[in-house]
Protein backbone atom coordinates (compact mmCIF):
# COMPACT_ATOMS: atom_id res chain seq x y z
CA UNK A 1 0.00 0.00 0.00
CA UNK A 2 2.76 2.21 0.81
CA UNK A 3 4.44 1.52 -2.48
CA UNK A 4 1.24 2.19 -4.36
CA UNK A 5 0.89 5.41 -2.50
CA UNK A 6 4.41 6.43 -3.32
CA UNK A 7 3.89 5.47 -6.91
CA UNK A 8 0.75 7.41 -7.06
CA UNK A 9 2.41 10.34 -5.49
CA UNK A 10 5.28 10.06 -7.97
CA UNK A 11 2.92 9.90 -10.85
CA UNK A 12 1.03 12.88 -9.54
CA UNK A 13 4.21 14.81 -9.13
CA UNK A 14 5.35 13.88 -12.59
CA UNK A 15 2.01 14.91 -14.04
CA UNK A 16 2.14 18.25 -12.18
CA UNK A 17 5.57 18.96 -13.40
CA UNK A 18 4.51 18.25 -16.94
CA UNK A 19 1.54 20.49 -16.57
CA UNK A 20 3.64 23.21 -15.27
CA UNK A 21 6.01 22.84 -18.19
CA UNK A 22 3.20 23.03 -20.71
CA UNK A 23 1.67 25.95 -18.90
CA UNK A 24 5.01 27.77 -19.06
CA UNK A 25 5.23 27.18 -22.80
CA UNK A 26 1.74 28.51 -23.32
CA UNK A 27 2.62 31.66 -21.37
CA UNK A 28 5.81 32.12 -23.37
CA UNK A 29 3.86 31.77 -26.65
CA UNK A 30 1.34 34.31 -25.45
CA UNK A 31 4.15 36.66 -24.51
CA UNK A 32 5.72 36.24 -27.92
CA UNK A 33 2.36 36.95 -29.59
CA UNK A 34 1.98 40.10 -27.50
CA UNK A 35 5.50 41.15 -28.34
CA UNK A 36 4.79 40.57 -32.03
CA UNK A 37 1.69 42.69 -31.80
CA UNK A 38 3.65 45.45 -30.15
CA UNK A 39 6.35 45.26 -32.80
CA UNK A 40 3.68 45.33 -35.49
CA UNK A 41 2.13 48.35 -33.90
CA UNK A 42 5.56 49.99 -33.51
CA UNK A 43 6.34 49.19 -37.11
CA UNK A 44 3.07 50.83 -38.19
CA UNK A 45 3.89 53.88 -36.12
CA UNK A 46 7.40 53.98 -37.59
CA UNK A 47 5.96 53.77 -41.08
CA UNK A 48 3.59 56.61 -40.30
CA UNK A 49 6.38 58.69 -38.88
CA UNK A 50 8.60 57.86 -41.84
CA UNK A 51 5.87 59.00 -44.21
CA UNK A 52 5.48 62.19 -42.26
CA UNK A 53 9.22 62.77 -42.18
CA UNK A 54 9.38 62.23 -45.91
CA UNK A 55 6.63 64.79 -46.38
CA UNK A 56 8.49 67.22 -44.15
CA UNK A 57 11.69 66.55 -46.06
CA UNK A 58 9.92 67.34 -49.31
CA UNK A 59 8.62 70.55 -47.84
CA UNK A 60 12.09 71.41 -46.49
CA UNK A 61 13.55 70.76 -49.94
CA UNK A 62 11.06 73.14 -51.49
CA UNK A 63 11.89 75.76 -48.83
CA UNK A 64 15.61 75.13 -49.38
CA UNK A 65 15.16 75.68 -53.08
CA UNK A 66 13.36 78.96 -52.37
CA UNK A 67 16.13 80.02 -49.96
CA UNK A 68 18.80 79.11 -52.51
CA UNK A 69 17.07 81.22 -55.15
CA UNK A 70 16.77 84.07 -52.61
CA UNK A 71 20.44 83.64 -51.67
CA UNK A 72 21.36 83.85 -55.35
CA UNK A 73 19.30 87.05 -55.64
CA UNK A 74 20.92 88.48 -52.52
CA UNK A 75 24.31 87.54 -53.89
CA UNK A 76 23.55 89.46 -57.08
CA UNK A 77 22.37 92.42 -54.98
CA UNK A 78 25.51 92.14 -52.79
CA UNK A 79 27.69 92.12 -55.86
CA UNK A 80 25.93 95.20 -57.15
CA UNK A 81 26.35 96.89 -53.70
CA UNK A 82 30.02 95.89 -53.65
CA UNK A 83 30.51 97.44 -57.03
CA UNK A 84 28.73 100.59 -55.86
CA UNK A 85 30.79 100.56 -52.63
CA UNK A 86 33.98 100.25 -54.59
CA UNK A 87 32.86 103.15 -56.71
CA UNK A 88 32.05 105.19 -53.59
CA UNK A 89 35.40 104.18 -52.05
CA UNK A 90 37.15 105.47 -55.12
CA UNK A 91 35.12 108.65 -54.85
CA UNK A 92 36.05 108.86 -51.12
CA UNK A 93 39.71 108.37 -51.93
CA UNK A 94 39.46 111.13 -54.47
CA UNK A 95 37.59 113.33 -51.98
CA UNK A 96 40.23 112.57 -49.34
CA UNK A 97 42.97 113.60 -51.73
CA UNK A 98 41.02 116.77 -52.43
CA UNK A 99 40.44 117.32 -48.68
CA UNK A 100 44.15 116.86 -47.94
CA UNK A 101 44.94 119.38 -50.63
CA UNK A 102 42.32 121.76 -49.25
CA UNK A 103 43.63 121.24 -45.71
CA UNK A 104 47.10 122.01 -46.85
CA UNK A 105 45.84 125.18 -48.45
CA UNK A 106 43.83 125.96 -45.29
CA UNK A 107 46.91 125.40 -43.14
CA UNK A 108 48.85 127.70 -45.32
CA UNK A 109 46.04 130.27 -45.17
CA UNK A 110 45.79 129.77 -41.38
CA UNK A 111 49.50 130.34 -40.99
CA UNK A 112 49.18 133.57 -42.92
CA UNK A 113 46.12 134.52 -40.86
CA UNK A 114 47.95 133.69 -37.61
CA UNK A 115 50.80 135.89 -38.62
CA UNK A 116 48.37 138.65 -39.53
CA UNK A 117 46.45 138.07 -36.23
CA UNK A 118 49.72 138.22 -34.31
CA UNK A 119 50.49 141.53 -35.93
CA UNK A 120 46.94 142.69 -35.14
CA UNK A 121 47.29 141.53 -31.52
CA UNK A 122 50.52 143.44 -31.20
CA UNK A 123 48.86 146.50 -32.66
CA UNK A 124 45.89 146.00 -30.32
CA UNK A 125 48.17 145.60 -27.28
CA UNK A 126 50.00 148.75 -28.30
CA UNK A 127 46.65 150.52 -28.68
CA UNK A 128 45.56 149.22 -25.24
CA UNK A 129 48.78 150.49 -23.71
CA UNK A 130 48.23 153.85 -25.32
CA UNK A 131 44.59 153.87 -24.17
CA UNK A 132 45.60 152.88 -20.60
CA UNK A 133 48.21 155.59 -20.60
CA UNK A 134 45.62 158.07 -21.86
CA UNK A 135 43.17 156.86 -19.18
CA UNK A 136 45.80 157.26 -16.46
CA UNK A 137 46.54 160.73 -17.71
CA UNK A 138 42.79 161.50 -17.80
CA UNK A 139 42.30 160.13 -14.28
CA UNK A 140 45.28 162.08 -13.07
CA UNK A 141 43.86 165.19 -14.69
CA UNK A 142 40.42 164.48 -13.11
CA UNK A 143 42.06 163.89 -9.72
CA UNK A 144 44.00 167.10 -10.01
CA UNK A 145 40.82 168.89 -11.11
CA UNK A 146 38.84 167.40 -8.20
CA UNK A 147 41.60 168.28 -5.77
CA UNK A 148 41.68 171.77 -7.17
CA UNK A 149 37.89 172.01 -6.88
CA UNK A 150 38.00 170.65 -3.33
CA UNK A 151 40.75 173.05 -2.42
CA UNK A 152 38.83 175.90 -4.01
CA UNK A 153 35.60 174.75 -2.35
CA UNK A 154 37.34 174.41 0.98
CA UNK A 155 38.92 177.79 0.56
CA UNK A 156 35.56 179.22 -0.52
CA UNK A 157 33.85 177.55 2.43
CA UNK A 158 36.35 178.90 4.92
CA UNK A 159 36.22 182.26 3.22
CA UNK A 160 32.41 182.42 3.30
CA UNK A 161 32.23 181.16 6.89
CA UNK A 162 34.78 183.79 7.93
CA UNK A 163 32.78 186.37 5.97
CA UNK A 164 29.59 185.29 7.79
CA UNK A 165 31.20 185.75 11.19
CA UNK A 166 32.62 189.11 10.18
CA UNK A 167 29.25 190.29 8.85
CA UNK A 168 27.62 189.19 12.12
CA UNK A 169 30.00 191.34 14.14
CA UNK A 170 29.55 194.31 11.81
CA UNK A 171 25.76 193.88 11.98
CA UNK A 172 25.84 194.04 15.79
CA UNK A 173 27.96 197.21 15.64
CA UNK A 174 25.53 198.77 13.17
CA UNK A 175 22.60 197.81 15.43
CA UNK A 176 24.24 199.45 18.44
CA UNK A 177 24.87 202.54 16.28
CA UNK A 178 21.18 202.66 15.33
CA UNK A 179 21.71 201.78 11.64
CA UNK A 180 19.01 199.12 11.66
CA UNK A 181 18.41 198.97 7.90
CA UNK A 182 21.98 198.05 6.97
CA UNK A 183 22.26 195.94 10.15
CA UNK A 184 19.33 193.76 9.04
CA UNK A 185 20.86 193.21 5.59
CA UNK A 186 24.29 192.34 6.99
CA UNK A 187 22.81 190.10 9.71
CA UNK A 188 20.79 188.19 7.13
CA UNK A 189 23.85 187.84 4.89
CA UNK A 190 25.82 186.58 7.88
CA UNK A 191 23.24 183.83 8.48
CA UNK A 192 22.88 183.04 4.75
CA UNK A 193 26.59 182.45 4.04
CA UNK A 194 27.14 180.56 7.29
CA UNK A 195 24.24 178.14 6.78
CA UNK A 196 24.88 177.72 3.05
CA UNK A 197 28.49 176.62 3.60
CA UNK A 198 27.83 174.41 6.63
CA UNK A 199 29.11 176.83 9.24
CA UNK A 200 27.99 177.07 12.85
CA UNK A 201 25.03 179.43 13.09
CA UNK A 202 25.40 179.32 16.89
CA UNK A 203 28.78 181.01 16.61
CA UNK A 204 28.57 183.98 19.04
CA UNK A 205 28.91 186.82 16.54
CA UNK A 206 26.26 185.28 14.25
CA UNK A 207 23.75 184.16 16.86
CA UNK A 208 24.00 187.40 18.84
CA UNK A 209 23.43 189.39 15.68
CA UNK A 210 20.27 187.38 14.91
CA UNK A 211 18.99 187.86 18.47
CA UNK A 212 19.61 191.61 18.45
CA UNK A 213 18.06 192.12 15.02
CA UNK A 214 14.98 189.99 15.67
CA UNK A 215 14.48 191.59 19.09
CA UNK A 216 14.16 188.08 20.54
CA UNK A 217 14.21 189.29 24.13
CA UNK A 218 11.17 190.98 25.68
CA UNK A 219 10.91 191.75 29.43
CA UNK A 220 8.10 192.74 31.80
CA UNK A 221 8.39 193.80 35.43
CA UNK A 222 5.56 192.04 37.27
CA UNK A 223 6.77 190.77 40.67
CA UNK A 224 7.79 192.79 43.72
CA UNK A 225 10.12 190.04 44.89
CA UNK A 226 12.62 187.73 43.19
CA UNK A 227 11.07 185.30 40.72
CA UNK A 228 11.99 181.93 42.23
CA UNK A 229 10.26 179.64 39.76
CA UNK A 230 7.84 179.58 36.84
CA UNK A 231 5.78 176.82 35.23
CA UNK A 232 3.78 176.61 32.00
CA UNK A 233 0.06 175.95 32.23
CA UNK A 234 -0.82 172.57 30.63
CA UNK A 235 -1.18 172.85 26.84
CA UNK A 236 -0.54 176.61 26.79
CA UNK A 237 2.89 177.76 25.56
CA UNK A 238 1.98 181.45 26.05
CA UNK A 239 0.54 181.09 29.56
CA UNK A 240 2.54 180.46 32.70
CA UNK A 241 2.40 180.85 36.46
CA UNK A 242 5.29 182.40 38.39
CA UNK A 243 6.08 182.76 42.08
CA UNK A 244 8.28 185.10 44.11
CA UNK A 245 9.93 185.16 47.52
CA UNK A 246 7.54 188.03 48.34
CA UNK A 247 4.59 185.65 48.54
CA UNK A 248 3.25 186.28 45.01
CA UNK A 249 1.60 183.81 42.62
CA UNK A 250 0.94 185.47 39.23
CA UNK A 251 -0.67 184.04 36.09
CA UNK A 252 0.70 185.59 32.86
CA UNK A 253 -0.44 185.28 29.24
CA UNK A 254 1.68 186.69 26.44
CA UNK A 255 -0.24 188.50 23.71
CA UNK A 256 2.38 189.59 21.20
CA UNK A 257 4.58 192.17 22.94
CA UNK A 258 2.00 192.58 25.68
CA UNK A 259 1.76 190.52 28.87
CA UNK A 260 -1.66 190.11 30.47
CA UNK A 261 -1.23 189.21 34.15
CA UNK A 262 -3.47 188.20 37.03
CA UNK A 263 -2.42 188.00 40.68
CA UNK A 264 -3.75 184.69 42.02
CA UNK A 265 -2.25 184.98 45.50
CA UNK A 266 -0.26 187.59 47.40
CA UNK A 267 0.95 187.53 51.00
CA UNK A 268 4.40 188.87 51.84
CA UNK A 269 4.54 186.60 54.88
CA UNK A 270 5.24 183.72 52.52
CA UNK A 271 8.54 182.97 50.77
CA UNK A 272 7.67 180.81 47.78
CA UNK A 273 10.43 178.54 46.41
CA UNK A 274 8.75 176.12 44.01
CA UNK A 275 5.50 175.74 42.06
CA UNK A 276 3.79 172.84 40.26
CA UNK A 277 0.65 172.70 38.13
CA UNK A 278 -1.18 169.43 38.77
CA UNK A 279 -2.04 168.22 35.27
CA UNK A 280 -4.89 166.03 36.52
CA UNK A 281 -6.80 168.48 38.72
CA UNK A 282 -5.51 171.71 37.12
CA UNK A 283 -4.64 173.04 40.59
CA UNK A 284 -1.58 175.24 41.21
CA UNK A 285 0.57 174.24 44.22
CA UNK A 286 3.21 176.64 45.60
CA UNK A 287 5.45 175.75 48.54
CA UNK A 288 6.80 178.41 50.94
CA UNK A 289 10.01 178.28 52.91
CA UNK A 290 7.87 179.22 55.93
CA UNK A 291 6.44 175.68 55.98
CA UNK A 292 3.22 176.16 54.03
CA UNK A 293 1.75 174.70 50.86
CA UNK A 294 -0.69 177.02 49.05
CA UNK A 295 -3.17 175.26 46.75
CA UNK A 296 -5.06 177.33 44.14
CA UNK A 297 -7.90 175.35 42.61
CA UNK A 298 -8.61 175.08 38.89
CA UNK A 299 -11.14 177.92 39.05
CA UNK A 300 -8.21 180.19 40.12
CA UNK A 301 -10.36 181.57 42.92
CA UNK A 302 -10.48 178.90 45.62
CA UNK A 303 -7.29 178.92 47.76
CA UNK A 304 -6.35 176.40 50.44
CA UNK A 305 -3.28 176.53 52.70
CA UNK A 306 -1.74 173.37 54.17
CA UNK A 307 0.66 173.66 57.10
CA UNK A 308 3.66 171.38 56.73
CA UNK A 309 4.38 170.41 60.33
CA UNK A 310 7.83 169.01 61.09
CA UNK A 311 9.11 170.00 57.61
CA UNK A 312 11.84 172.58 58.10
CA UNK A 313 12.34 175.09 55.29
CA UNK A 314 10.54 173.40 52.36
CA UNK A 315 12.32 174.12 49.08
CA UNK A 316 10.99 171.89 46.33
CA UNK A 317 7.94 169.98 45.10
CA UNK A 318 8.15 166.70 43.24
CA UNK A 319 5.12 164.98 41.69
CA UNK A 320 5.28 161.20 42.05
CA UNK A 321 2.05 160.07 40.35
CA UNK A 322 -1.58 161.08 39.93
CA UNK A 323 -2.30 160.57 43.61
CA UNK A 324 0.71 161.87 45.51
CA UNK A 325 3.51 164.43 45.62
CA UNK A 326 6.63 164.88 47.75
CA UNK A 327 7.64 168.11 49.50
CA UNK A 328 11.41 168.34 50.02
CA UNK A 329 12.60 170.22 53.09
CA UNK A 330 16.05 170.77 54.51
CA UNK A 331 15.66 167.96 57.07
CA UNK A 332 12.50 166.06 56.07
CA UNK A 333 10.27 164.77 53.28
CA UNK A 334 6.49 165.10 53.35
CA UNK A 335 4.09 162.99 51.29
CA UNK A 336 1.04 164.93 50.04
CA UNK A 337 -2.25 163.19 49.20
CA UNK A 338 -3.36 165.12 46.09
CA UNK A 339 -6.91 163.80 46.16
CA UNK A 340 -7.67 165.02 49.67
CA UNK A 341 -4.91 167.67 49.82
CA UNK A 342 -3.56 166.52 53.17
CA UNK A 343 -0.15 165.47 54.50
CA UNK A 344 0.01 161.68 54.27
CA UNK A 345 3.30 161.22 56.12
CA UNK A 346 6.59 162.83 57.08
CA UNK A 347 10.08 161.28 56.93
CA UNK A 348 12.88 162.91 58.92
CA UNK A 349 16.25 162.80 57.13
CA UNK A 350 19.63 161.95 58.68
CA UNK A 351 21.27 164.70 56.58
CA UNK A 352 20.64 168.32 55.60
CA UNK A 353 19.47 168.91 52.02
CA UNK A 354 21.21 171.73 50.17
CA UNK A 355 19.54 171.15 46.77
CA UNK A 356 16.54 169.19 45.53
CA UNK A 357 16.39 168.09 41.89
CA UNK A 358 15.18 165.24 39.69
CA UNK A 359 16.87 162.20 38.10
CA UNK A 360 15.25 159.37 36.17
CA UNK A 361 11.85 160.71 37.24
CA UNK A 362 12.71 160.44 40.96
CA UNK A 363 13.67 163.08 43.55
CA UNK A 364 17.43 163.62 43.80
CA UNK A 365 18.80 165.21 46.97
CA UNK A 366 22.24 166.77 47.48
CA UNK A 367 23.40 167.20 51.06
CA UNK A 368 26.04 169.42 52.67
CA UNK A 369 28.44 166.50 53.16
CA UNK A 370 29.16 165.80 49.48
CA UNK A 371 26.62 162.98 49.11
CA UNK A 372 23.70 162.56 46.69
CA UNK A 373 20.55 160.55 47.44
CA UNK A 374 18.07 159.17 44.89
CA UNK A 375 14.69 158.88 46.63
CA UNK A 376 12.84 155.70 45.67
CA UNK A 377 10.37 155.96 48.56
CA UNK A 378 10.02 157.65 51.93
CA UNK A 379 12.12 154.86 53.45
CA UNK A 380 14.22 153.92 50.40
CA UNK A 381 17.30 155.87 49.27
CA UNK A 382 20.11 155.12 46.83
CA UNK A 383 23.05 157.07 48.28
CA UNK A 384 26.31 157.81 46.44
CA UNK A 385 29.25 160.13 46.87
CA UNK A 386 29.20 163.25 44.74
CA UNK A 387 31.56 162.79 41.74
CA UNK A 388 32.94 166.32 42.17
CA UNK A 389 34.22 168.46 45.00
CA UNK A 390 32.28 171.58 45.90
CA UNK A 391 28.70 172.65 46.48
CA UNK A 392 26.13 171.72 43.82
CA UNK A 393 23.59 174.50 43.20
CA UNK A 394 21.95 173.17 40.00
CA UNK A 395 21.58 169.79 38.32
CA UNK A 396 20.05 168.38 35.12
CA UNK A 397 20.28 165.27 32.94
CA UNK A 398 19.53 164.21 29.37
CA UNK A 399 17.30 161.15 29.21
CA UNK A 400 18.36 160.47 25.62
CA UNK A 401 22.15 160.70 25.96
CA UNK A 402 22.56 159.93 29.66
CA UNK A 403 24.73 163.03 30.12
CA UNK A 404 24.54 164.72 33.53
CA UNK A 405 25.41 168.33 34.31
CA UNK A 406 26.38 169.63 37.77
CA UNK A 407 26.34 173.39 38.30
CA UNK A 408 28.53 174.59 41.18
CA UNK A 409 28.44 177.53 43.56
CA UNK A 410 31.64 178.98 42.04
CA UNK A 411 30.13 179.16 38.53
CA UNK A 412 31.81 176.09 37.05
CA UNK A 413 29.83 173.29 35.38
CA UNK A 414 30.81 169.63 35.28
CA UNK A 415 29.60 167.34 32.50
CA UNK A 416 29.64 163.57 32.98
CA UNK A 417 28.57 160.99 30.39
CA UNK A 418 27.33 157.42 30.93
CA UNK A 419 30.87 156.03 31.02
CA UNK A 420 31.90 158.44 33.79
CA UNK A 421 34.01 160.68 31.53
CA UNK A 422 34.09 164.21 32.98
CA UNK A 423 34.51 167.63 31.44
CA UNK A 424 34.80 170.97 33.20
CA UNK A 425 33.08 173.99 31.65
CA UNK A 426 34.19 177.49 32.61
CA UNK A 427 32.19 180.52 31.54
CA UNK A 428 30.10 181.83 34.45
CA UNK A 429 31.51 184.03 37.17
CA UNK A 430 29.20 183.05 40.06
CA UNK A 431 26.65 180.56 41.33
CA UNK A 432 24.80 178.43 38.75
CA UNK A 433 21.07 178.80 39.43
CA UNK A 434 19.43 176.71 36.69
CA UNK A 435 20.39 174.34 33.84
CA UNK A 436 18.60 172.50 31.05
CA UNK A 437 19.92 169.86 28.63
CA UNK A 438 18.26 169.66 25.23
CA UNK A 439 20.10 167.09 23.14
CA UNK A 440 23.62 168.38 22.59
CA UNK A 441 22.73 171.85 23.86
CA UNK A 442 23.19 172.82 27.49
CA UNK A 443 21.56 176.03 28.73
CA UNK A 444 22.81 177.49 32.00
CA UNK A 445 21.78 180.50 34.08
CA UNK A 446 23.82 182.18 36.78
CA UNK A 447 23.77 184.88 39.42
CA UNK A 448 26.25 186.70 37.15
CA UNK A 449 23.19 187.77 35.10
CA UNK A 450 23.83 185.63 32.02
CA UNK A 451 22.31 182.67 30.26
CA UNK A 452 24.87 180.65 28.30
CA UNK A 453 24.49 178.08 25.55
CA UNK A 454 27.02 175.22 25.37
CA UNK A 455 27.25 172.83 22.40
CA UNK A 456 28.42 169.74 24.29
CA UNK A 457 29.55 167.51 21.40
CA UNK A 458 32.28 169.85 20.19
CA UNK A 459 35.92 169.06 20.76
CA UNK A 460 36.24 172.26 22.72
CA UNK A 461 33.07 173.27 24.56
CA UNK A 462 32.90 177.03 24.96
CA UNK A 463 30.03 179.23 26.18
CA UNK A 464 27.94 181.46 23.98
CA UNK A 465 26.07 184.11 25.96
CA UNK A 466 22.40 184.34 24.99
CA UNK A 467 21.31 186.82 27.66
CA UNK A 468 23.25 189.40 29.61
CA UNK A 469 21.64 191.43 32.36
CA UNK A 470 22.61 193.23 35.54
CA UNK A 471 20.36 191.02 37.70
CA UNK A 472 20.69 187.60 39.20
CA UNK A 473 18.85 185.08 37.04
CA UNK A 474 16.95 182.78 39.39
CA UNK A 475 15.11 180.43 37.06
CA UNK A 476 14.16 179.71 33.42
CA UNK A 477 11.95 177.23 31.59
CA UNK A 478 11.27 176.23 27.97
CA UNK A 479 7.96 176.03 26.16
CA UNK A 480 6.92 172.74 24.52
CA UNK A 481 8.49 173.68 21.15
CA UNK A 482 11.89 174.50 22.71
CA UNK A 483 11.83 177.69 20.59
CA UNK A 484 11.14 180.07 23.47
CA UNK A 485 12.22 180.17 27.07
CA UNK A 486 11.04 182.38 29.93
CA UNK A 487 13.25 183.46 32.78
CA UNK A 488 12.79 185.27 36.05
CA UNK A 489 15.37 187.39 37.87
CA UNK A 490 15.94 188.72 41.38
CA UNK A 491 14.31 192.06 40.51
CA UNK A 492 10.96 190.44 39.70
CA UNK A 493 11.26 190.66 35.91
CA UNK A 494 9.77 188.09 33.55
CA UNK A 495 11.64 187.79 30.25
CA UNK A 496 10.63 185.86 27.12
CA UNK A 497 13.48 184.92 24.79
CA UNK A 498 13.06 183.47 21.30
CA UNK A 499 15.98 181.16 20.44
CA UNK A 500 14.64 179.61 17.22
CA UNK A 501 16.98 180.55 14.38
CA UNK A 502 14.34 180.08 11.63
CA UNK A 503 11.93 182.34 13.50
CA UNK A 504 14.63 184.95 14.06
CA UNK A 505 15.65 184.86 10.39
CA UNK A 506 12.04 185.18 9.25
CA UNK A 507 11.56 188.17 11.54
CA UNK A 508 14.67 189.84 10.07
CA UNK A 509 13.59 189.13 6.48
CA UNK A 510 10.26 190.81 7.11
CA UNK A 511 12.12 193.94 8.21
CA UNK A 512 14.25 194.17 5.04
CA UNK A 513 12.84 196.64 2.52
CA UNK A 514 15.69 196.78 0.01
CA UNK A 515 18.88 195.09 -1.21
CA UNK A 516 22.42 196.22 -0.67
CA UNK A 517 23.54 198.82 -3.16
CA UNK A 518 26.52 198.08 -5.39
CA UNK A 519 28.67 200.37 -3.26
CA UNK A 520 27.50 198.70 -0.02
CA UNK A 521 28.03 195.25 -1.51
CA UNK A 522 31.60 196.02 -2.57
CA UNK A 523 32.36 197.63 0.79
CA UNK A 524 30.90 195.06 3.19
CA UNK A 525 30.91 191.81 1.18
CA UNK A 526 33.47 192.28 -1.58
CA UNK A 527 33.75 192.67 -5.33
CA UNK A 528 34.83 189.02 -5.81
CA UNK A 529 31.56 187.61 -4.49
CA UNK A 530 28.61 187.50 -6.94
CA UNK A 531 25.82 189.90 -6.12
CA UNK A 532 22.65 188.43 -4.60
CA UNK A 533 19.21 189.84 -4.02
CA UNK A 534 18.16 189.12 -0.43
CA UNK A 535 14.59 190.33 -0.72
CA UNK A 536 13.62 189.30 -4.26
CA UNK A 537 15.10 185.81 -4.47
CA UNK A 538 15.30 184.76 -0.79
CA UNK A 539 19.04 184.42 -1.01
CA UNK A 540 19.34 182.92 -4.52
CA UNK A 541 22.06 184.32 -6.74
CA UNK A 542 21.01 187.10 -9.06
CA UNK A 543 22.61 189.26 -11.67
CA UNK A 544 24.37 192.43 -10.67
Amino acid sequence: MACAGLLLAGMAATGFIGWMSEHKKVEDLQAQVEEAKKKEMRSAVDRSISAQMEQIANEQREISDEKREEALWQTRVANEMRERSEHERQNAIEAERNAVASEQKALEATSVAEKQRGVAEQQKALAEQQRALAEQQRQMADHQRIQAELSKRKADTLSYIALGRSLGSISTIQTQAGNNEIANLLGYASYLYTSRYGGDIYYPSIFKSLMYLSQSKVSWSEHLGAVMNLEYMPGKDNTLVSISNYGEVILSERQGDRLATKVLFKNNKYDFRDVIVDRNSGSILAVSRTGHLVVIEKDLKTVKTITLDKVEHPMRLHDLNEKSMIVIGEKALALIDLKHMVVGGVKQLPFRVSLGSRKEGLPLLFDDQGMMHLVKGLDSFDTKKMPFEGKVTAYCESKNTGVEAFGMSDGTIWLMNKTGKRQKLIGHRSRISKMKLNGRRLYSASYDGSVNLWITDREKVEPMTLIESNSWIMHFNFDSTKNTFWMGDIKGNLTAVNISVPLMVETIRKKMKRDLTAEEWNYYIGQDIPFESFIGTQGKEGKR
